[in-house]
């Protein structure tokens, strides 16, 4: 079978993925809990309401996604805030994503519940503290 990539390459774009996903989530957190870059809406938003717990998950889950760290737990709580601010802010509008403006939240729903099933990837904290772990053990 013609294979594109290298099979010993599969960890190293998964990471790939798992890192840019995270900067591009963490970037919405930003918008939202810290207003940067400014003029980017929502813009900042109040703590204490839902886009703010929201940002305040989206910015320390986006960081600890590009780190790697708690990957699995962080993209499954992750892949459930996508999961309910499509149904809560776009199915609402309509059932086509590209209609209601859902797009996004279902694509990183899913890259979430695949980083929750495939784990982290290469260069990971969660690989190095495993590592760790089973050399100290």
């Amino acid at each position: 079978m013609f294979k594109i990539v290298p099979i010993h390459w599969t960890p190293k774009f998964l990471a790939a993925l798992r890192i840019v996903a995270g900067l591009l989530f963490l970037a919405h957190g930003s918008v939202k809990v810290l207003g940067l870059p400014a003029g980017a809406a929502p813009g900042p938003q109040p703590i204490f309401t839902l886009l703010g717990i929201g940002g305040l998950i989206e910015l320390i889950g986006g960081a600890l996604i590009v780190l790697g760290l708690f990957t699995r737990p962080t993209a499954v709580l992750l892949a459930g805030e996508m999961a309910v601010a499509y149904f809560m802010f776009h199915a609402p509008k309509g059932f086509f994503p590209v209609l209601n403006g859902g797009e996004a939240a279902a694509l990183y729903c899913f890259i979430f519940l695949y980083l929750a099933a495939a784990g982290p990837g290469a260069w990971s904290l969660d690989d190095l503290l495993e590592s760790r772990a089973r050399r100290d053990a």
